[in-house]
């Protein structure tokens, strides 16, 4: 399970590198559609999960929108040029990208512990927090702190209270997009759908009780999380 999570990282890193080259490049310009699910399958030779992970980070990145019975299209150079950072925002990716990297050792370990020493309880709060970020999205409306309740759910089911004060000290600083209100994630459906996706993910590892599969989709989670703001950092 793992293994798998990895090799469908890297290959959805894949087409996403070659997609945004070829956005970059001018060979696919605004307004063009992508080409579709099965063709990008074919062309990448990768499976649907990896073209759907990869167009969803495009789409957080503003590189490309969905149009509702119509397809993918790179979006105009004026909408993606309204996705400029404000100075507080950008001073603030250095941070956000070494909190994450100190989260993936901390939370992968919490989310192990979790999966052998959670209470029926606490795996329920875990639960809650997942359900209570699902209606959020759907409703439209702020997910920032229901995210942040899932991850201190996890800390709290380690039944040691240090992985619960590092939460409790970072706080809701803890969730990168709060500190980037300006992106489109951080409202965008099809992106809050994926993190709550990877959130269905954990749980299900410590609801089965299996530490090596609950400490790889919380560093999963993490390294999609580098991913986006390393991007920003490229700007």
């Amino acid at each position: 399970m793992a293994t798998n999570a990895r090799v469908r990282q890297r290959l959805a890193q894949r087409v996403i590198d070659q997609l945004r080259m070829q956005i970059e490049a001018g060979k696919l310009q605004a307004g063009d559609q992508l080409p579709t699910e099965p063709q990008l399958e074919a062309a990448f030779d990768v499976s649907r999960t990896v073209v759907r992970e990869a167009i969803a980070d495009l789409r957080a990145a503003g590189l490309v929108t969905p149009v509702q019975g119509k397809g993918v299209f790179v979006s105009d150079v004026a909408a993606r040029s309204s996705l400029l950072l404000t100075p507080v925002e950008i001073r603030s990716i250095p941070e956000t990208l070494e909190l994450l990297e100190f989260r993936m050792a901390a939370e992968g370990e919490a989310a192990a512990i979790a999966a052998y020493r959670r209470t029926a309880e606490q795996e329920a709060a875990i639960a809650a927090a997942n359900r209570k970020m699902a209606t959020l999205i759907e409703q439209g409306l702020s997910t920032v702190e229901a995210d942040y309740e899932f991850h201190m759910a996890v800390a709290v089911a380690t039944n040691n209270r240090f992985y619960v004060d590092v939460l409790r000290h970072f706080g809701l600083r803890t969730i990168p997009r709060g500190q980037f209100p300006t992106l489109p994630e951080a409202n965008d459906r099809a992106y809050l759908e994926k993190v709550q996706a990877e959130h269905t993910e954990i749980l299900s590892a410590i609801a089965e009780q299996d530490p090596d599969r609950a400490r790889q989709a919380m560093r999963a989670h993490m390294t999609a999380s580098q991913r986006r703001y390393r991007r920003l950092a490229d700007r």
